[in-house]
């Protein structure tokens, strides 16, 4: 299959990459010509054959919709477009209703899979209609991990994004609690070696996880996280989930918690951030602060 990626950072350049290897044609674009296949979007859409499809990998907002917009313009009747970042499920509805008046097919896709997508796989969490998304499936098959799991079609437009929403809402919790069991941990003199406890809990518990495996590495590269400044930013999706509990009034006191802690690890040096601030750097390669 032949498609068009827009946005090759870190999740697009490594996911152009998996698609090749499965044997599919891609044509990337980037404002950064040392990694680009072409000079413009126009270019991108000239090398495409017919019917194309066109895969969007910017961040959320203005940039998404400034692509979507110039795509209207190039595409034609029966060509699809994919938006694979982290934009709100709402901009889905809306980006589906300007292309579909022009026959451009629309399918949001919550991927995730961080800096680690090339070897081990994306999840993928599609929204869209049936004709759409079955168009799509090699190219989600080539993304997918193997095996059964890693890959559902999760309702119409803006289920892909809403569930991927939620799946970060859930991993905000879930990091938090391995920060704040780290830092009691960490204050007892009783416990001498943190780091160990958390290895003990790779197997045979109810707790164990792949973010437990990133926690742990993260304490091999520094045993108490002495190098990091307790600060984590939030992705914007954790907002985007207590705002939505709050809309269809369900309760999210876990989520909600955790978000708010990223609030405050912006006034202080939090411990517990340091955790957070580490465990964001292993799974999705994002930026740490380094401690002055």
């Amino acid at each position: 299959m032949q498609l068009g990626l827009i946005g090759l950072g870190k999740m697009g350049g490594n996911m152009r990459e998996r698609i090749r290897r499965a044997g599919h044609t891609v044509i990337g674009y980037d404002r950064n010509p040392e990694v680009s296949d072409v000079g413009s979007l126009a270019e991108l859409v000239e090398r495409l054959d017919g019917p194309r499809t066109v895969w969007v990998m910017v961040p959320a907002g203005a940039a998404t919709q400034s692509v979507v917009d110039e795509l209207a313009e190039l595409l034609s009747p029966g060509d699809t477009v994919v938006d694979g970042g982290n934009s709100r499920w709402t901009d889905d509805e809306k980006h589906a209703a300007e292309l579909g008046a022009k026959g451009i097919g629309f399918v949001d896709a919550g991927v995730s899979g961080g800096v680690w997508g090339l070897q081990n796989g994306y999840a993928l969490m599609v929204g869209g209609d049936e004709e759409h998304v079955r168009r799509l499936q090699p190219i989600f098959e080539a993304l997918k991990p193997e095996g059964p799991y890693g890959y559902v079609h999760a309702g119409k437009v803006g289920a892909g994004h809403f569930s991927k929403m939620v799946h970060n809402g859930i991993e905000y919790a879930m990091m938090q609690a391995y920060a704040e069991g780290w830092e009691l941990l960490e204050k007892v003199d009783s416990v001498t070696s943190v780091r160990e406890v958390f290895r003990s809990w790779q197997e045979g518990t109810v707790i164990r996880s792949w973010l437990l495996d990133l926690a742990v590495s993260a304490l091999d590269e520094d045993e108490h996280l002495e190098k990091l400044r307790g600060y984590a930013e939030d992705s914007g999706e954790g907002r985007w989930t207590v705002e939505a509990a709050i809309d269809h009034a369900v309760p999210l006191p876990a989520i909600t918690a955790s978000l708010f802690t990223r609030f405050a690890s912006r006034q202080d040096d939090s411990p517990q951030m340091k955790m957070i601030a580490a465990l964001r750097n292993q799974f999705g390669g994002h930026a740490v602060e380094a401690k002055q």
